[in-house]
């Protein structure tokens, strides 16, 4: 059995790192689609969401980075064209960013699409022992289920 760097069996590391480059894809997505809304919004709950969109924009782009440099971790390269992750990404391109309502479901959906593909990452993850990627996954998970709550409350 050969091990990478971090002592992780090679040919796991590298189905890790495949299933991190789909979701760099889908988070990549997002967040565009976040800075849309960020950029386009309109009516009178303009001020408290064009801040909130920010807000999110920014703690995307983070996350970006952790998945990224992940996959480096691992001994990998992330895929950086977004021609690919239009390819891969289950998160889809907003057309319309305008409207409130739209704009929140919207966020709610890939949160929910996140989710998804960020358990599946963690139960591979905890299967080779990479306790690196696993914590990474369970942080966001937490964090992106209160939110979830929270984008549907405002929603009501």
């Amino acid at each position: 059995m050969k091990a990478n760097q971090i002592g992780i069996n090679t040919q796991k590391a590298e189905t890790l790192a495949k299933e991190l480059n789909i979701l760099l894809a889908n988070y990549s997505l997002f967040y565009q689609n976040v800075r849309g809304c960020h950029w386009n919004i309109k009516g009178n709950k303009f001020f408290e969401l064009h801040v909130k969109f920010e807000e999110l924009y920014n703690d995307l782009i983070i996350k970006i980075d952790d998945i990224a440099e992940r996959i480096l971790t691992l001994g990998f390269n992330p895929d950086h064209q977004f021609s690919n992750y239009l390819e891969v990404s289950t998160i889809k391109e907003l057309k319309e960013t305008s409207k409130d309502t739209t704009s929140i479901e919207s966020i709610v959906n890939s949160f929910s699409i996140l989710i998804t593909l960020q358990r599946d990452i963690l139960k591979l993850a905890q299967e080779t022992e990479d306790e690196g990627t696993a914590s990474l996954m369970s942080d966001n998970i937490r964090e992106q289920e209160k939110l979830i709550w929270m984008y549907n409350s405002y929603l009501g």
